[in-house]
């Protein structure tokens, strides 16, 4: 029987325990492999070992373990971690598990990743604040194509130390054959992508050979059991606080009328009242006055922690500026060479318009076609028009506006960035910017005189972009020709852009790829905003069959001069018409992307006007949108 404890020695001794902990560096680390390489089960006995597992835990397990009856009657340490149903059911890992545990000497975050090719975006999250990657490989089966994904992740992701755990030595009855083919066959392609410390150490997580104690059974193995590597392996924090001072702003706390501080995150090296720091990209110059953080005023902060600072003159600072060190800022741009990790089942889209978001900065980016896939098994750089699930590709994207950067070899905080689907919100892609291109600094807009107001007065008109959408053969481009055959009588300057006219000319390196479709849209909403520039009324008649790339149109003009005029006709009455020929063609294979057929009309969800061909006639609904337009501009 335990004897009683006061309140206040539990608390002391709470306390001491606490205190023994802070002091110890912390080692963030992941693991990662093929499916069913055994990165549950090691994980597992990691907590086990090292005594991080409570005794109703353990009985628990231990009757989990009886009930799914996996290993034979042992312990199954893999559903210590496993905590998905869906894991549990398959036996497989499909999200991405952190556990925490601490040995006498070091403190530890363990991320595991899944194995399934097709969850490799969750291994790259868990890969992004990792010190080390400890890479399991099964030692019946060697170094698998996707060992080979995840190593060169890991080195793309900025990890420097790797171990290479062959697993399941007991499978082959701990033959160090077995483990010197895998170890050297590792090496040399290891060497190849630019791993230069790993370390290979063979274990058994099941029977916890070579993890926390040296195996009876590999007395031919004299290295370092797998948690001494791990407590003796350098941190990579040093090298962040090593870095010039980097503080994103996150948020501008203004508590009340005298309290003016930037929240934040520091990236990089460490701040003290009194340094000059230098606010990005305004260039504003001003010295730090306060430190401020959870307990009180410091007198130093470094990267890592979250802080707010207030600074000593009342500059122009908010989220998404980067204040750094005065005599040695970050790099300002709008244009990069970046390494893409894509993330989504749909294929990338060149041209498209998504979402960009880097530390605490949002902005629009469009992609180029990649200039090269990556092949991991042989890491040969192959021509690519774009990038499929879990393909990894290098690209140049362009922003609406510049933002505050490093290359990601030098800060993983200000050069990593991920891609959001603006229609989804869902994650498409990670990148890591490599450089800036050179023409984003070169290319600056010329002002001019003569305004867009100045134009449109001079014409006498409000410029606007009409966006006739719809399926092929619903009637656009005749609608169109009316509207601007009326605008026309009444002394309107227009102009006519129709989608079958730009492919003889601006657009005739295109084919009807989705990706070809995109960009065919990107360069028509381009010449659509110079226009209305001079101040005229474009009308323009395109299937533009999907939302991103009409919206991508609508977000360059000034609101309100984008008027979207849905053309509604369905299916079955435009392939009736099918004017062209070209339904029929599709239908007999022998025209490809086809929208309608087999490839995808997305409608709008909330046009200013919507033509319902089936109910009103051409004529009809050429004169409701002129009668529309011209109300707009008396409004």
């Amino acid at each position: 029987m335990t004897s009683y404890q006061p309140d206040a020695l539990i608390r002391a001794d709470v306390a001491a325990y606490l205190a023994r902990h802070e002091e110890k560096s912390l080692l963030r680390f992941l693991t990662c492999g093929s499916v069913d390489d055994g990165k549950s089960t090691l994980i597992g006995r990691l907590l086990y070992d090292s005594k991080h597992v409570f005794e109703d835990q353990l009985a628990a397990l231990e009757d989990d373990s009886k009930r799914v009856g996996t290993q034979g009657g042992n312990i199954d340490f893999a559903l210590l971690v496993d905590g998905l149903a869906a894991e549990r059911e398959q036996g497989i890992t499909i999200d991405v598990a952190y556990r925490f545990f601490a040995t006498e000497t070091r403190k530890f975050i363990v991320a595991d990743t899944p194995g399934h090719e097709q969850y490799t975006r969750n291994m790259v999250t868990g890969a992004s604040t990792a010190d080390l990657a400890v890479i399991l490989v099964d030692a019946r089966k060697g170094v698998l194509t996707q060992t080979r994904r995840h190593s060169y992740l890991a080195q793309l992701l900025g990890i420097r130390h790797v171990v290479l755990a062959i697993n399941k030595m007991d499978l082959v009855h701990y033959d160090q054959g077995a483990f010197d083919r895998i170890r050297l066959a590792y090496r040399a392609f290891a060497s190849e992508i630019g791993i230069t410390d790993f370390r290979a150490i063979p274990v058994s997580g099941l029977g916890g050979d070579n993890i926390a104690t040296r195996s009876q059974y590999m007395d031919w193995y004299d290295g370092p059991t797998l948690i001494e590597h791990l407590e003796q392996v350098p941190v990579d924090a040093d090298r962040a606080a090593r870095a010039p001072f980097r503080l994103p702003v996150q948020w501008v706390n203004r508590p009340d009328l005298d309290f003016r501080g930037f929240a934040g995150t520091i990236a990089g090296g460490a701040v003290r009242p009194g340094d000059p720091v230098r606010i990005v990209p305004s260039g504003r110059t001003t010295t730090v006055k306060r430190i401020v953080a959870l307990g009180g005023d410091r007198d130093r902060a470094e990267a890592g922690e979250a802080v707010t600072l207030t600074l000593a003159d009342e500059v122009d600072c908010s989220r998404g500026d980067v204040i750094a060190a005065s005599d040695d800022p970050p790099e300002v741009a709008d244009q990069f060479e970046a390494t893409l990790v894509w993330m989504a089942e749909e294929a990338m889209l060149p041209g498209r318009s998504y979402a960009f978001q880097l530390a605490t900065q949002s902005a629009s980016a469009v992609l180029r076609q990649p200039k090269y896939q990556v092949n991991v098994n042989t890491l040969e750089q192959t021509a690519a028009r774009t990038l499929e699930l879990n393909a990894i590709g290098v690209a140049t994207l362009s922003l609406d506006r510049p933002i505050v950067f490093q290359p990601y070899e030098q800060s993983r905080e200000l050069g990593g960035f991920i891609l959001i689907d603006k229609a989804t919100n869902a994650t498409v892609a990670a990148g890591m910017i490599r450089f800036a291109l050179r023409r984003a600094s070169n290319v600056h807009r010329q002002p001019t005189d003569v305004s867009r107001e100045k134009r449109a007065a001079l014409k006498n008109q409000r410029p606007a972009v009409l966006w006739f959408t719809g399926l092929s053969g619903a009637g656009k481009s005749t609608i169109a020709n009316l509207v601007e055959k009326k605008l026309a009588r009444m002394n309107r300057h227009t102009f006519l852009l129709d989608g079958d006219n730009v492919r003889h000319g601006l657009n005739r390196d295109l084919g009807f790829t989705d990706a070809d479709r995109v960009e065919n849209i990107r360069r028509i909403g381009e010449v659509a905003r110079l226009m209305t520039d001079a101040g005229l009324i474009v009308l323009t008649a395109f299937i533009s069959p999907f939302r991103a790339e009409r919206d991508m149109v609508r977000a360059m003009l000034p609101e309100g001069e984008f008027v979207e005029v849905h053309v509604d006709t369905s299916l079955a009455a435009a392939e009736a018409r099918d004017v062209k020929g070209l339904y029929a063609k599709a239908r007999a294979g022998q025209l490809a992307n086809f929208t309608g057929i087999d490839s995808p009309y997305e409608p709008p969800e909330a046009p200013e006007l919507r033509v319902d061909t089936a109910a009103e006639s051409a004529d009809a609904a050429a004169e409701r949108i002129v009668a529309w337009l011209l109300e707009r501009e008396e409004a």
